[in-house]
């Protein structure tokens, strides 16, 4: 992943990949958004039906959560499922 490297153990409890709407008043932001700005979706078509750019909800693939050096728990972008 571009960038960033979370823990690369097979056998750690590391972050896992998932789909998501993220909260995201400036999409073009650092790639990487508190817990709280995610809503985690059991699928990528869930994810897709929530993205709803006009209220700055946007439909993503994550990586995460992972704990940052100021102890929040964040995730990654890995990709905007719509342009």
């Amino acid at each position: 992943m571009r960038g960033y490297h979370l823990d690369p153990h097979p056998d750690a409890n590391a972050a896992q990949q998932h789909y998501a709407i993220v909260y995201a008043p400036k999409r073009r932001a650092r790639g990487r958004f508190p817990a709280n700005n995610v809503k985690l979706c059991d699928t990528i078509e869930m994810a897709i039906e929530g993205h709803a750019p006009e209220q700055k909800m946007f439909a993503a693939e994550l990586i995460g959560p992972a704990k940052s050096s100021e102890g929040c728990m964040l995730f990654y972008l890995v990709r905007w499922l719509v342009d």
